[in-house]
């Protein structure tokens, strides 16, 4: 029983605390709850507290923590029940509270919390003391830690600044190498320039000077067919000279028939000294062969009318595949865009080229398929189909240019047909003489199988 004076309690339980317990008073009044909470029946236990009975004390402290600090605070009973477990378990700290002298080496937070418990009389001040002091320890952790912290960030920043300043130098010496090797290539560059220079000159030198010899063998030819024209008119006149001295010989004029030999060996001497002279080769070209005319069963493609045919006709490409030594040259990607474009490019490949192979065992015509080489990832690894040359365009060379330079390889005269719907292949074939048909043309041919 707490002694009374004046009937006021001495005791400290009307002493009442006016602000929120520290938080490590708290933890520390949690701890001592929790060990005692053991110790005490069921029926002892407030009843929102009855379910944590089975827990151990470090289960009951994380998950009772709240309602066993509730408990000590507003529960008075349940309070001197744990008191009484508290004396038990440190009975030289709280035999000192109860004496009003706490010893002085003990933890202030745990005088604090058992005095908490225990209610002495002063235990507010306690309490207080131990907050403050537990705030001032916190407080100089926190200051040490913040200076450390601090003390860190200084050397990181140190060594930042050093490794940017090492960094800054590097790059300025990559920079430095950087400029030196530019300029050693834009030196580079300039001499190269002014070899391509050069060597243009020399080409354009080089033309001329062929141009010129070509001029001048020609001049050289256009005088040796004069020559052997008027050669000719003059072994003409010997000829009918020469029939002349033989009528006259029948007639008995033996000197004039000497005289006409005499003068057509002359003429023969002179022309073959000319033809040694000239060294001209026999003659296999007649005049006759040089004057550009259709032959009887001979047809160029731009010969072949439409014959009432429409362009899109496939017909037309028949007639045209039928002419003597005939070159197909199909524009690959052009042709299987119009068709399938839905198709991957590997796929859109091999369908052209088995149907290109069809085509050319059916007709015999030569065929030459050109792909964009821009259109590569990589190599292609393809086996062309049986009668059907496959060609990819070089890096920097599209397939349209492939296309005109296959073109002009070929001789004048021989039928070439293109397959392709852009209008600038189809204009440039048939300024070098092919003859242009449209993607689908080929397309409606090819379905026909």
């Amino acid at each position: 029983m707490a002694e009374t004076t004046g009937g006021e309690p001495v005791d400290g339980t009307a002493e009442v605390l006016d602000r929120p317990l520290p938080d490590g008073v708290r933890r520390r009044v949690v701890q001592i709850v929790s060990d005692g909470f053991g110790g005490l029946t069921l029926a002892e236990l407030p009843a929102q507290l009855r379910q944590y009975a089975r827990f151990t004390p470090t289960r009951r402290a994380k998950f009772a923590g709240n309602a066993m600090a509730a408990a000590v605070e507003t529960d008075a009973l349940f309070r001197q029940r744990i008191a009484e477990k508290l004396r038990e378990a440190q009975p030289e700290l709280t035999g000192a509270l109860d004496s009003g002298s706490p010893p002085p080496a003990a933890d202030p937070l745990d005088v604090a919390a058992a005095a908490y418990v225990l209610r002495p009389a002063g235990w507010v001040k306690l309490v207080t003391a131990a907050g403050e002091e537990a705030q001032r320890v916190d407080a100089e952790r926190a200051d040490e830690e913040s200076r450390a912290e601090l003390e860190r960030v200084h050397a990181e920043l140190a060594a930042a600044r050093e490794q940017t300043r090492a960094e800054t130098e590097r790059l300025r010496a990559e920079l430095d190498a950087a400029r030196k090797e530019a300029d050693s290539l834009h030196r580079k560059l300039r001499a190269a320039l002014s070899d391509v220079r050069r060597g243009e000159a020399a080409l354009r030198k080089a033309r001329d000077e062929v141009e010129a010899v070509r001029a001048e063998g020609q001049a050289q030819v256009s005088a040796a067919e004069s020559e052997t024209r008027r050669l000719k008119t003059r072994l003409s006149e010997a000829e009918a000279a020469l029939e002349a001295t033989r009528r006259a010989a029948r007639e008995g004029r033996s000197v004039e028939d000497m005289r006409v030999r005499l003068l057509l060996d002359t003429l023969l001497d002179a022309a073959q000294g000319l033809r040694r002279e000239l060294a001209l080769p026999p003659v296999s070209v007649r005049p006759a062969e040089t004057v550009d005319a259709v032959e009887p069963g001979r047809m160029t493609p731009k010969d072949i009318a439409a014959r009432a045919l429409s362009e899109n006709d496939p017909a037309i490409l028949d007639q045209l595949l039928a002419l003597p030594q005939v070159h197909l040259v199909v524009d690959g990607y052009n042709v299987t865009k119009t068709g399938y474009p839905q198709m991957p490019l590997e796929k859109q490949r091999l369908r052209l080229l088995g149907q290109l192979s069809q085509l050319a065992a059916q007709t015999g015509a030569e065929v030459t398929c050109v792909f964009d080489g821009a259109e590569l990832a990589a190599p292609v690894l393809l086996a062309p189909p049986r009668g059907v040359r496959v060609l990819f365009s070089k890096p920097g060379v599209t397939a349209d240019e492939l296309i005109r330079q296959l073109v002009r390889a070929e001789p004048p005269g021989r039928p070439v047909i293109v397959a392709s719907t852009d209008r600038e292949v189809a204009d440039g074939v048939a300024r070098a003489g092919a003859r242009p048909v449209a993607s689908a043309v080929l397309l409606k041919r090819l379905s026909r199988g």
